[in-house]
């Protein structure tokens, strides 16, 4: 399966070698593409619990592929989310059922840097994208 542009970008970005100041200072630079959300979106209902940081989640479906807006009150949950997002805008709900969540940070560079509760977090994100597609 071929790469959403966004994702090959990231992939092409992050995959340079580089030390982990210049990776998070990257991170951060993703986080801040994302599209403010409202503060009328920033409610409990689009808010993605698994998490331990804030982070909230819309999602439209438009001739069958989906596109997700995200933000969280925590600037490396940010650029994490916008690196997902990066991953899945595009797909059907079929393909966003196959993403590897691990394969994907792994192919980034940024596993290592994923500690259990951001793995979770992440998680919980994706697995609500899935939800919502399969509604």
């Amino acid at each position: 399966m071929s790469l959403p542009t966004q994702a090959q970008e990231a992939l092409d970005i992050f995959g340079q070698p580089q030390g982990w100041e210049q990776r998070a200072r990257l991170l951060m630079q993703w986080g801040e593409r994302l599209p403010a959300l409202s503060d009328e979106e920033k409610i409990d209902d689009y808010r993605v619990h698994g998490c331990e940081s804030k982070v909230w989640l819309l999602g439209s479906v438009e001739d069958g592929h989906w596109q997700f807006r995200a933000a969280s009150d925590a600037r490396l949950i940010r650029g994490l989310v916008a690196l997902l997002l990066a991953r899945v805008n595009g797909l059907s709900a079929a393909q966003l059922q196959q993403v590897d969540l691990p394969g994907w940070f792994e192919q980034l560079g940024l596993s290592r840097q994923l500690s259990p509760s951001r793995s979770n977090g992440l998680n919980a994100v994706l697995q609500r994208m899935r939800e919502m597609a399969l509604l």
